[in-house]
């Protein structure tokens, strides 16, 4: 493990499955800073360290004060990953730190360079801002206000939305896969890793993973749809969201954003939302519905 220079008093070593909870520890707090509320959840860390592709030992950084765990890295592909450090730890020259192990990590891995989301004005976003990295992409999060519908969208003649059935998990696999690596410069994700990451995450119900099928039955879209706990109320999160090439511009979309937050309330939701990135072009979608964006969130990298 490449060794970091650390503020006297603190250490480091590389993480294991039972740090999962100490790491949501240290993001809900950087994120509750920077943004105002916490979006991550356990669950999260849980279902992304679990993908067969990824290792925890290789992959990750910790640092402590004794016991405390006040930061962490993590690669998680081969030029991207996420870091926090806790708010009362900052300005020691930390993030510093774990930025520099986690370029020299991302490039044993094989990538050419690294980059990681920060939320834009962000502690994070200027440290990174000063050493080099510059943004690669925007990202958006997305609410839809409490009370309010999505106009509903008829399917056409034949298509049919309803839940995932297991025999169609690999064709939701690659419908996905196959609308984001249109715009996502990337390897391309195995099904097991989707698999993990998906209907292998702490909490995942088969009603969560919407289908859209065509008049032959064929999956032609995908959602899947996170139902997180929320600070103040229950959240309806579309994690993946994705239409087929050939059968775009029918609705399609819209109609799966219907029925993922209609199904969301039905278990509880009242807020629902999602993201979306500069690569996607779909952000005037969202607001065309009634969405708002809430939060803005730079890629910065370097190398890459």
């Amino acid at each position: 493990m490449r060794e970091m220079t650390l503020p006297k008093g603190l250490t480091s070593r590389a993480l294991t499955m039972e740090d999962a909870r100490a790491v949501y520890d240290v993001a809900a707090a950087q994120e509750k800073l920077d943004v105002g509320r916490v979006e991550i959840e356990p669950e999260d860390i849980v279902g992304d360290w679990s993908r067969p592709s990824w290792d925890v030992a290789t992959h990750t950084i910790g640092v402590f004060d004794g016991e405390r765990m006040v930061a962490y890295g993590e690669i998680t592909g081969r030029d991207r990953g996420d870091a926090a450090v806790h708010p009362d730890y900052r300005r020691r020259g930390i993030g510093t730190a774990i930025a520099g192990w986690m370029q020299q990590t991302a490039k044993d891995l094989g990538g050419q360079g690294y980059g990681s989301p920060v939320p834009e004005g962000s502690a994070g976003d200027e440290l990174l801002s000063k050493l080099g990295y510059r943004v690669r992409h925007t990202s958006w999060v997305l609410v839809l206000p409490e009370g309010k519908e999505i106009e509903h969208r008829d399917l056409p003649a034949g298509y049919e939305i309803r839940e995932a059935r297991p025999e169609e998990y690999h064709a939701v696999h690659d419908v996905k896969e196959d609308a984001f690596l249109e715009w996502s410069v990337r390897e391309r994700e195995t099904f097991e890793d989707f698999a993990a990451g998906t209907m292998g995450r702490p909490g995942f119900a088969s009603w969560q993973l919407r289908v859209v099928t065509d008049p032959d039955g064929a999956v032609v879209g995908v959602a899947h749809l996170i139902m997180a706990s929320g600070e103040t109320a229950p959240e309806a999160y579309i994690d993946k969201l994705a239409v087929r090439r050939d059968h775009r511009h029918r609705g399609l979309a819209q109609a799966l954003l219907v029925d993922s937050f209609a199904r969301g309330r039905e278990h509880g939701a009242t807020r629902s939302a999602l993201s979306t990135d500069s690569r996607t072009g779909a952000l005037s979608l969202y607001e065309k519905v009634g969405m708002e964006v809430v939060d803005v969130w730079l890629n910065r990298a370097i190398g890459v």
